[in-house]
């Protein structure tokens, strides 16, 4: 029989390991826009822009925008769910981040781009430290704690690439460059949590440290 601690870890863990689809969401968007939107030189934000003019239409904006809460909300409450096993500076890192994410939604970049950018800007600061304290936390799984650190780096190192480069060209790839390799981190740090799970005796499951 489950424990309550059982059913919430498995919950984080599952929802996780839906993230990476958000993926999917942006090319299928994107491929219902008018105007010619470019992968490597067109923001995420551009996807959920509202309005439409001769030069540049996303008629699924709709779609974009709610994902962007939704899979915002996944990474939230995931981290909460899983706050026993990653720790407290990890989860409240994640859940800002989240927050961040369901704000970008909420806030459509041609509608308030003050706003937008306000909003959005937690995103690229905090990811990338969550994942460095990830890997402080996960530092008994080394190959996953040095894959983490890398993903931290380059993550960093894409937004930082994408502020400066402020719309211009390439800025589509640094801003990918920012969110996309989180997706897969976050979901390698969840089957990671499943495996310890299905191998660990039920009496001894004890929460991680918190950092």
């Amino acid at each position: 029989m489950l424990t309550s601690m059982d059913r919430r870890t498995r919950w984080g863990i599952a929802l996780w390991l839906l993230r990476p689809t958000y993926v999917a969401t942006e090319v299928v968007v994107a491929a219902a826009t008018t105007g010619g939107y470019r992968f490597a030189d067109d923001t995420v934000s551009d996807l959920g822009a509202i309005g439409c003019d001769a030069a540049y239409c996303s008629p699924w904006h709709a779609v974009m925008n709610v994902s962007f809460v939704g899979y915002g909300v996944l990474l939230a409450l995931g981290a909460l769910l899983l706050a026993p096993r990653i720790g407290r500076t990890a989860t409240v890192l994640l859940v800002v981040a989240g927050l961040s994410s369901v704000g970008v939604g909420l806030a459509p970049v041609d509608q308030d781009a003050g706003l937008h950018t306000l909003v959005a800007t937690p995103l690229f600061v905090v990811q990338p430290l969550a994942l460095a304290v990830l890997a402080r936390v996960l530092r008994h799984q080394r190959g996953l704690a040095r894959a983490l650190l890398a993903t931290a780096v380059v993550t960093a190192a894409g937004a930082v690439g994408f502020i400066l480069r402020d719309g211009a060209a390439g800025a589509g790839a640094l801003e990918r460059l920012a969110i996309w390799p989180v997706l897969a981190a976050l979901a390698a740090v969840a089957l990671t949590l499943r495996r310890g799970e299905a191998h660990t005796p039920k009496g001894c499951r004890a929460a991680v440290r918190t950092t």
